[in-house]
């Protein structure tokens, strides 16, 4: 199979590529993929309903996405200039301040899911896991 003849292999291929490349390169990348590994197993130990994990599905693939995407971001302006301009700062602040916008509302995310959950396992043997 060669990416002639199975396109969207080949490009399936390539973002799966790029995934890899930017958790292997990226320590920023690699701190979120390990938070969404303590989340999942969080999640599971205290049984986390579907709207929860639908919550927290979202909130982990919105800062993996901005991450990429500041990545991309940071790598084409350090292609296209090594020099310190206002424009290339300008453009790499804004993509990292999209990652930081994704993991704050991951963590009101994370609050909103596990806080019930945890303050019921601590407090009220009573509440069960569906939020």
């Amino acid at each position: 199979m060669n990416g002639r003849r199975f396109p969207f292999l080949a490009s399936f291929g390539h973002a799966v590529a790029g995934i890899v490349g930017t958790v292997r390169r990226e320590k920023h990348m690699r701190f979120h993929a390990v938070a969404a590994l303590v989340v999942i197993v969080a999640g599971i130990c205290l049984k986390v309903g579907r709207t929860g994990w639908l919550w927290l599905a979202a909130a982990i693939a919105a800062v993996f996405a901005t991450e990429l995407l500041n990545t991309a971001i940071e790598r084409t302006v350090d292609l296209v200039t090594q020099e310190k301009h206002p424009l290339a700062k300008a453009a790499k602040d804004a993509a990292a301040g999209a990652v930081l916008i994704a993991a704050l509302f991951a963590v009101a995310v994370a609050i909103a899911v596990f806080g019930p959950l945890i303050w019921a396992a601590l407090f009220d043997s009573t509440v069960k896991g569906e939020n």
